[in-house]
């Protein structure tokens, strides 16, 4: 798979019937590895080792409704109480990111009304607060650690 503008981190990939899988931690099972879950996996071990989320409070491909249609958000990281704060949206590497992008993930945020977003391609890595009294939203240096989020 491609280097990406990550620390490196070692997983568990196997091959069976369907081609090569990874191993994610969130899902506790093997996944297809395509492009799009490779920068996932890594992004998921930076947020947990560099970043110092909890794992238990990460969940991959998970379900929101959106106007009444059922839609999968690629990670969401919840608070203390189980409340989403954070929506990132992955890309493959080939993939550019472009506004267009971030209408994705800002209509997730409608449904799940977070504090933050994040999008990757695992070569350039973006992170957003919003501010909801504006409805806007600010581009952070980086993305924050979790201690410094006080949940």
């Amino acid at each position: 798979m491609l280097d990406l503008n990550l620390p490196k981190y070692s997983f568990k990939i196997k091959e069976n019937s369907d081609g090569r899988c990874i191993f994610d931690r969130c899902r506790n099972k093997f996944v297809a590895l395509t492009p799009e879950e490779w920068v996932r996996q890594n992004m998921v071990e930076y947020l947990i080792q560099v970043k110092k989320f909890p794992p238990a409070r990460i969940g991959n491909e998970v379900t929101v409704l959106i106007n009444g249609m059922r839609k999968r958000s690629d990670t969401v990281i919840y608070d203390k109480e189980m409340v989403p704060r954070v929506i990132v949206e992955y890309k493959a590497p080939t993939v550019k990111i472009t506004p267009t992008t971030f209408d994705q993930i800002a209509n997730y945020n409608f449904a799940l009304n977070v504090d933050y977003l994040i999008v990757s391609n695992g070569l350039d890595h973006y992170c957003c607060w919003m501010d909801k009294s504006s409805k806007k939203y600010s581009f952070l240096r980086e993305i924050p650690d979790y201690q410094s989020l006080n949940w």
